[in-house]
């Protein structure tokens, strides 16, 4: 009989880190449950007469002794006490930190599997929320790589790592508490040291575990993050399609001496960085998107690649995570737009503009919209890099540029491609579309529970002809959606 050992998170902190919260009521074991279906946010579902337990890193299938952590009164979470009989669909996760790490929530379940819920997640939100006419929905594209996917990472360095329960529960001394790794899921100040990362090229790790051991040989300050010092904070990692490798790393302290140690040494013991970058972050929190990021070695960027078409990436840009679903998502987008060479397009919420160049050679002019002044200068800039002059780009809140005026002075789109973040549109916008009536509008989305939302909103004038979802994140329970839809006459 196989024993499951691990526990929730809230579970956890219940135990270990919030010792006043154990005088609450204790909760039962629920003994001998079946796992009949997964839920919202990577969770697996089960019935117990009248009530609905939320279980994570459950499989459909499972038997198991449920220990419920919290209970209300439709429904209750709780965590697997002893796993009983797996589910004949159950994998061994590849990574060691698989249930405590929180990014991959579904290393446990076969790929196929997880396509299958995907696909159900969109047809879900599209009946249950947007509860309006949509064709059959074309079968998820599925990831070409599930493992060293991922173009960026971000990890944070701490004075004090999180202490799994099997350390815990080990008995063991942990007198360097030093850490590399990633915050865990509700704790700003508690990140799990991370030996091996599978999302991202093996360069990454290797580069992440040089500078934590650097740090350590050369008593530099690993940050606290409750005390808010420390020298070594944190670490992004970009590795392009093209190979090329951006390293940023945040520092605590403005130290010449130790910043030039730091820098130098990551540069010749990894020479293939072809951007090396660091800046000087004192502030509380851990963004560096309002500070100065200071080129120590190499270029300014890194190029991505598409069809020709090279996009120039900063330390600042977005780019979309994983480089060859990008390909796929775009393409998608395109195919959708039906472009002939004579329409007006509209990309709103453009980022770093890649999907309006994108499209750009099969248009006659594209209009770009995004928030970020930042990411609207890298679009101007790979405009130019790529001597395409028939798009224009501006930056501003989305509800206060997209105006009748600005129609008005820029002209109607026949076609309009919305991708916007996880919240969706401002109603303000959807008002705005319905009255500047594009012929066609295609909706990117990695939400779609709010893209659900919005296109019910469109449907007063717009019926939805083509649905197409997109894996960009394998083992995890995110997924991209593109719809079209099309203008009633």
């Amino acid at each position: 009989m196989q024993r499951y050992t691990k526990i929730t998170f809230f579970a956890y902190l219940c135990i270990h880190e919030y010792p006043l919260m154990r005088k609450k009521k204790e909760l039962p074991v629920l003994e001998d449950v079946k796992i009949t279906d997964v839920a919202a946010e990577g969770n697996s579902l089960a019935r117990v007469d009248d009530m609905v337990v939320f279980i994570p890193f459950g499989a459909p299938g499972d038997v198991a002794d449920i220990k419920l952590d919290r209970k209300k009164k439709s429904y209750a979470e709780g965590h697997i006490e002893r796993l009983i009989t797996p589910s004949s669909i159950r994998e061994t996760p590849r990574c060691e930190h698989f249930t405590v790490c929180g990014g991959c929530r579904w290393q446990h379940l076969p790929y196929s599997f997880q396509l299958e819920c995907k696909q159900k997640q969109v047809k879900d939100a599209l009946e249950r929320i947007a509860k309006i006419p949509f064709p059959e929905i074309t079968p998820i594209l599925g990831s070409e790589n599930i493992w060293e996917y991922r173009n960026k990472m971000e990890y944070t360095f701490s004075a004090k790592m999180w202490l799994t329960y099997d350390q815990m529960r080990s008995g063991m001394e942990f007198p360097d508490r030093r850490s590399a790794g990633f915050h865990i899921p509700g704790a700003f100040d508690k990140v799990l040291d991370i030996n091996k990362c599978h999302l991202q090229d093996d360069l990454g790790n290797r580069i992440r575990l040089f500078i934590k051991e650097y740090g350590k040989e050369n008593n530099l300050e690993f940050y606290d993050l409750r005390e808010q010092h420390g020298f070594l904070r944190t670490l992004m990692i970009r590795i392009a399609s093209t190979g090329e490798v951006m390293v940023v790393m945040a520092v605590g302290e403005d130290d010449a001496d130790k910043i030039n140690g730091l820098m130098n040494a990551v540069s010749e013991r990894f020479p293939e960085i072809t951007s090396l970058f660091y800046v000087v972050n004192t502030k509380v929190n851990d963004s560096i998107s309002d500070l100065d990021i200071r080129l120590f070695k190499g270029r300014p960027y890194i190029e991505e690649e598409m069809e020709g078409l090279r996009f120039r990436i900063g330390p600042k840009s977005f780019y979309q995570t994983n480089s060859r679903q990008a390909y796929r998502l775009y393409s998608v987008v395109r195919d959708f737009a039906g472009l002939t060479g004579n329409e007006l397009v509209y990309d709103l919420y453009t980022g770093t503009g890649t999907i309006a160049l994108f499209l750009a050679r099969g248009a006659r002019h594209v209009v770009g919209i995004e928030y970020v002044p930042e990411a609207i200068e890298d679009a101007r800039i790979n405009a130019e890099a790529n001597a395409l002059t028939n798009t224009e780009f501006y930056a501003g809140d989305m509800k206060n540029v997209l105006s009748r005026d600005f129609i008005a002075s820029h002209g109607t789109p026949d076609v309009m491609i919305v991708d916007p973040p996880r919240a969706g549109m401002h109603e303000d916008v959807v008002k705005v579309i319905l009255e500047a009536e594009p012929a066609k509008i295609v909706y990117v989305s990695c939400n779609p529970a709010t893209q659900a939302r919005d296109l019910s909103l469109l449907h007063e004038k717009y019926d939805i002809k083509a649905v197409q979802p997109v894996d960009m994140f394998p083992h995890t329970q995110h997924v991209e959606n593109v719809a079209l839809l099309i203008r009633r006459h």
